[in-house]
């Protein structure tokens, strides 16, 4: 499939994303995500692996749209307002005091 990222044409399938990511160690996922395989990556450290363009060469919206067309499961990236677990149940046990 034809995808643009970056301005530039790339032809990618399924399969040449399965293996130009195989081996590859997640990093930590800090904003939107990709599934591949069993594992979770951040969807610029893909991106950056299968256009071999710096990362600031393209945005994750052109990724995301990409690895959702070549049939990827993609995820937004976390709101930063929500308090995690820990953080709310410290809030309900009186935490200390900011």
């Amino acid at each position: 499939m034809r995808c643009v990222i970056a301005r530039f044409p790339f032809e990618l399938t399924k399969g040449v994303v399965l293996e130009r990511m195989k081996g590859v160690r997640p990093e930590p996922v800090t904003g939107a995500s990709v599934t591949i395989g069993r594992r979770q990556y951040p969807v610029m450290q893909v991106g950056a692996i299968i256009t071999r363009q710096d990362r600031r060469d393209f945005s994750a919206g052109e990724v995301v749209r990409a690895l959702t067309q070549l049939g990827f499961v993609c995820r937004p990236a976390a709101p930063t307002g929500v308090a995690s677990p820990l953080q709310r149940a410290s809030d309900l046990l009186g935490g200390p005091a900011a």
